[in-house]
């Protein structure tokens, strides 16, 4: 049986060519992820959602598996006024994503959520993202992946 997400079946309807990327076992990390999957660090999309302290927005930074995300750069890229960003907890991360932190993807989130990739994902030849499910990753063009998520490009991480 083919394990199919709305990720999946959202690259499905938009004919974007990907591969899928199945593990042996649920993974929760970028370095298990990338380990399982056989992926270099430098293409792992680490899906981070950040929370605007003291309110109830947040926004989707989405960086290397290797680096560092600084979450005051990514503010400086959002549209308007932010202030401080905090990292989400768990519980947060599902309640706007609908996965489990861990399985998170910059596809198909909450209508006005911003997504900021980090310059250098787009360096890449290919990606690789969860497909919102533990047990599988996907490998995709990251220009496809950047259209997709109607994203805001700039450099994020240190």
């Amino acid at each position: 049986m083919i394990l199919e997400t709305n990720i999946t079946k959202l690259l499905d309807a938009h004919q974007v060519p990907y591969r899928r990327l199945p593990h042996g076992e649920a993974v929760f990390t970028v370095e298990a992820a990338a380990k399982t999957r056989g992926v270099v660090m430098e293409e792992m999309v680490k899906s981070i959602l950040l929370r605007e302290k003291g309110a109830a927005r947040y926004v989707m930074a989405c960086a290397p598996g290797h680096a560092r995300l600084l979450p005051q750069a990514v503010r400086e890229y959002l549209p308007g006024e932010w202030r401080r960003l905090t990292f989400s907890s768990a519980e947060e991360i599902l309640a706007v994503t609908g996965c489990v932190q861990g399985a998170v993807a910059p596809l198909c989130l909450p209508d006005g959520l911003p997504i900021v990739f980090d310059e250098a994902l787009l360096a890449c030849e290919k990606v690789s993202i969860s497909s919102g499910d533990p047990w599988l990753g996907l490998e995709l063009h990251p220009a496809e992946l950047f259209r997709l998520a109607n994203a805001i490009s700039g450099k994020i991480c240190e």
